[in-house]
């Protein structure tokens, strides 16, 4: 075959393929269009679908912002009101106190009075007996002008032991009025704080029960590993924030001396079971920074060494918190409060009452959260604490 005759094959067969191709086109293109067209609607529902995620994401984050909010003011209330609970008890104990001083001290002036009772009428019975009722008579009737001045004498010593039981008399009685009165005073007070307690223990109970109505409502909001490692990370952060702010704001004081010569040998600030250790694991990355005590909700915590309160105030994730530096670069921190005892400023010896142990900041048991630092580092409280 010449060469002519290869490339006119060649041309037809590359007209046929041409063809072929175009009804290979035509027959697939509405196949190809629909699965385009289904690719773009697909495309479409997923970015819907993720924006919905998005406003969802968005609005769960705000309404747990609200409960924070609500919680925070709710664990602040209760706080306020065991302080005041406290201070209305410790003032009906005093009262109780006064009351029974008063009356021991009623019936003592009663006794007392009746002994001068008993004395003056002797007293009077003695004189009516021996004529004394007339002074002028006794001294006429004398012959003796030294007998006269014996009488005379006689007569104004016992006159003037009477005046002076009566003077005493007198005076016991003034005592006892004084006493009856303060005892119906001190009684009036009593009835006063009594109802004062009642209103402030149902203040307490209804703050409590707000409270946990809360908690509940943020329980209820399901996170994700993910989500609660990030939960952490901002309230540790925020912790950290907050610890360095006040420390740069607060005044040296040169009579802190700090605790490096202290180590084993401070006392805990709460007697409890370690439930969370310093450098256990926390939440992914995250390790405890302090130590977790378990102790029943209201006891006494007490600061480990005297010092300067820095901080007393709700800070998220750690509820109701006290921190406190004792010199040299080293505070201490007591999270997880029912009540705050002392305020900002406030100087505190070792072993003081500072807060009462609570499950502030959303926890659902009673617990103290217990930090020592130096410099801003966390630092193992066991070293320090025996």
């Amino acid at each position: 075959m010449t060469t002519h005759s290869l490339l006119q094959v060649w041309r037809d067969k590359k007209r046929v393929l041409t063809r072929f191709l175009s009804v290979v086109v035509l027959l697939f293109s509405p196949v190809l269009y629909a699965q385009e067209t289904a690719t773009d609607e697909q495309l479409d529902q997923v970015k819907q679908a993720i924006k919905k995620e998005k406003s969802t994401i968005k609005e769960v984050d705000q309404e747990r912002e609200r409960l924070l909010k609500q919680l925070q003011s709710d664990e602040l209330a209760i706080s306020q009101q065991t302080k005041s609970l406290r201070n209305t008890d410790k003032k009906l104990d005093n009262t109780q106190q006064t009351l029974r001083r008063l009356t021991e001290e009623k019936q003592q002036l009663t006794n007392k009075k009746q002994q001068q009772e008993a004395l003056l009428a002797k007293q009077l019975r003695a004189a009516y007996s021996t004529g004394h009722h007339d002074y002028l008579k006794l001294i006429l009737n004398q012959e003796n002008p030294g007998k006269v001045q014996r009488t005379v004498s006689y007569y104004q010593y016992l006159n003037t032991a009477r005046i002076k039981e009566i003077e005493a008399f007198q005076s016991t009685i003034t005592q006892l009025n004084e006493v009856e009165q303060q005892q119906r005073s001190q009684q009036q007070q009593l009835a006063q704080l009594k109802k004062k307690q009642q209103v402030d223990k149902q203040a307490l109970e209804t703050g409590k029960q707000r409270r946990e109505k809360t908690v509940n409502a943020l329980n209820n909001q399901l996170m994700s590993a993910k989500q609660q490692l990030e939960k952490l990370e901002a309230e540790e952060e925020s912790l950290v924030a907050a610890l360095a702010r006040i420390a740069r704001l607060s005044k040296q004081d040169f009579s802190l001396s700090g605790l490096s010569s202290l180590r084993g040998k401070l006392n805990w600030p709460v007697k409890g079971r370690i439930n969370r250790s310093f450098g256990s694991r926390k939440q992914g990355y995250l390790k405890w920074k302090g130590v977790l005590l378990a102790a029943s909700s209201g006891k006494t915590i007490s600061t480990i060494h005297h010092g300067v309160v820095l901080f007393s105030d709700w800070l998220k994730g750690y509820g109701l918190v006290t921190v406190i530096d004792h010199g040299d670069g080293y505070m201490s921190l007591y999270g997880h409060n029912q009540a705050l005892l002392k305020s900002v400023g406030d100087r505190v010896e070792t072993g003081e009452p500072i807060a009462l142990v609570g499950q502030s900041g959303g926890q659902n048991q009673s617990a103290l959260y217990f930090e020592i630092r130096h410099n801003g580092k966390a630092v193992n409280p066991k070293l320090w604490c025996r």
